[in-house]
C-alpha cells in the first residue's frame, strides 16, 4: 500500500514535470519562428541563381545573414550595413532585390530610400515627419517608420531589408541622420518615437568612383584595359575606396560592414542574364496564359543580336530589359492581340535579312540550324 506523503510526492514530480515540458516546447516554438527553415548554404545557391557575374557581393552578404540566423549579430546596431560601389548597370539594386526573393519570395519586399528625392536640407522632413506643433504635422506621414520597416520583414525571416539608393546625392542632413542609424540602429522621428533597426540590412549603393573606373578600363587613347582581370579587379576597388574616403567623412566609413565594388559583366555574364530574362519570359507566358499559351525559340543569332543592342561597356546590363521589350515582347504582344498565335505552338524568333531587327514565325517544332550551333553566342 503506497504511503500518502508518497502519492503526493509523485503528484508533485509529475506536476513538475510536465510543466517543464511545456516551458521546453515553447522555447524550442520561438527558436524555429526567429530561424527560417532553408539551411543558410541555400542562401548563397540561390542568390547566385539570381545574380550573375558578382560572386563578391554574394560573399560578402551571406554571413551577415548566417549571422542573424544564429542569434550572433551584435546587438544595438544594424544586422549588416553594406556600400555597393561600381559602375551601372552592373547589378547593385538588382543585388537587394535578389536578396528580397530569397529570404521573403518577392523582390518588392524591401523599403527604399531615393536619395535623389532628399538633396535639399527641407526634403529630409518627409522621412522623418514634423514635428508636433509645425504645420503638417497630423496629415504628414513619414516613410521610415517602425511599421514600415517591419513590412520589408515576412514570415519566413525577420530580417528587414532597407535600401538608400544613391546615397551621394542625399543631403548633409539625411547623411548626419544615418550616422545614428547605422551607429546604434536607432532613428527619432519627428513625434518623438523610435525606429529600431537591429533587425535589418541596410544597403547603400552609390556611383562614386564610376568615371574613373570606365576611364581604368577604356583608356581614351583608344586600347581596352590589359590589366588581367584580378589585377583590374583590385584597381577598381582602390579607386571606389578613394572615391568614399573624399566624399564621406571617416566616422561615416567606420560605420559601413562591407564595401562591394562590382566588376564590369563578361560578356559571358551578359548572356546568362538575357538567358534569365528570356526564361522569364517564358514562365510569364506560362503562368499568364495557362493553357493559351506557346514556347518561344529564341537561337543564338537573335540572342547576339539582342545582346549588341542592349549590352555596352559603358551602360552595363541596363539597356537589355527595354531591348527585349522593344525588339521581342511588343512585336510578340501584337500577335497574341490579333489571334496569330495558336497554344502550344512554336514561336521561332529570327533575323530579319537586313539584320535590323528580330521576325517572328510559327514552326512546327524547335529548330536548331547549322549556323547557329557554329555561330558564338557573343
Amino acid at each position: 500500500m503506497v504511503s500518502r506523503e508518497k502519492l503526493e510526492f509523485d503528484q508533485s514530480w509529475l506536476h513538475n514535470r510536465i510543466e517543464s515540458l511545456f516551458i521546453h516546447m515553447r522555447y524550442i516554438t520561438n527558436r524555429s519562428n526567429l530561424r527560417p527553415t532553408d539551411p543558410p548554404s541555400d542562401i548563397a545557391a540561390a542568390l547566385s541563381r539570381r545574380l550573375i557575374g558578382q560572386p563578391a557581393a554574394i560573399a560578402a552578404i551571406v554571413p551577415y545573414v548566417e549571422m542573424h540566423r544564429a542569434m550572433l549579430s551584435p546587438e544595438g546596431r544594424p544586422a549588416g550595413v553594406f556600400l555597393l560601389l561600381g559602375p551601372t548597370g552592373t547589378g547593385k539594386t538588382r543585388t537587394v532585390e535578389a536578396l528580397a526573393e530569397v529570404l521573403h519570395g518577392t523582390h518588392r519586399k524591401l523599403l527604399k530610400v531615393d536619395c535623389g528625392e532628399y538633396q535639399m536640407e527641407h526634403e529630409v522632413a518627409k522621412l522623418l515627419g514634423a514635428p508636433p506643433g509645425y504645420l503638417g504635422h497630423r496629415e504628414t506621414q513619414p516613410l521610415l517608420t517602425q511599421q514600415k520597416v517591419n513590412a520589408a520583414a515576412s514570415e519566413s525571416c525577420d530580417l528587414s531589408i532597407v535600401l538608400f539608393d544613391e546615397i551621394e546625392k542625399a543631403a548633409p542632413t539625411l547623411m548626419r541622420l544615418l550616422l545614428g542609424v547605422l551607429d546604434k540602429g536607432t532613428l527619432r522621428l519627428g513625434d518623438n518615437t523610435v525606429v529600431n533597426f537591429e533587425k535589418s540590412l541596410i544597403f547603400l549603393t552609390s556611383n562614386l568612383g564610376a568615371r574613373e573606373m570606365r576611364h581604368e578600363l577604356h583608356p581614351d587613347f583608344g586600347f581596352e584595359s590589359v590589366l588581367p582581370r584580378a589585377a583590374a579587379s583590385t584597381k577598381l576597388e582602390a579607386i571606389g575606396m578613394s572615391a568614399v574616403r573624399r566624399n564621406f567623412s571617416p566616422e561615416f566609413v567606420n560605420r559601413i560592414d562591407a564595401v562591394v565594388t562590382f566588376q564590369p559583366l563578361s560578356p559571358a555574364a551578359l548572356l546568362e542574364i538575357l538567358d534569365q530574362q528570356i526564361g522569364n519570359l517564358q514562365d510569364q507566358l506560362d503562368r499568364r496564359m495557362g493553357d493559351r499559351s506557346f514556347f518561344l525559340d529564341v537561337p543564338a543569332r537573335a540572342r547576339k543580336f539582342l545582346l549588341e543592342r542592349g549590352t555596352s561597356s559603358e551602360y552595363g546590363a541596363r539597356e537589355l530589359k527595354r531591348t527585349l521589350q522593344r525588339h521581342l515582347i511588343q512585336p510578340l504582344a501584337a500577335l497574341v492581340s490579333a489571334g496569330e498565335i495558336e497554344s502550344a505552338s512554336y514561336i521561332r524568333v529570327e533575323l530579319a535579312p537586313r539584320k535590323d531587327r528580330l521576325v517572328l514565325r510559327r514552326v512546327d517544332a524547335p529548330q536548331v540550324p547549322e549556323e547557329d550551333l557554329l555561330a558564338p553566342a557573343c
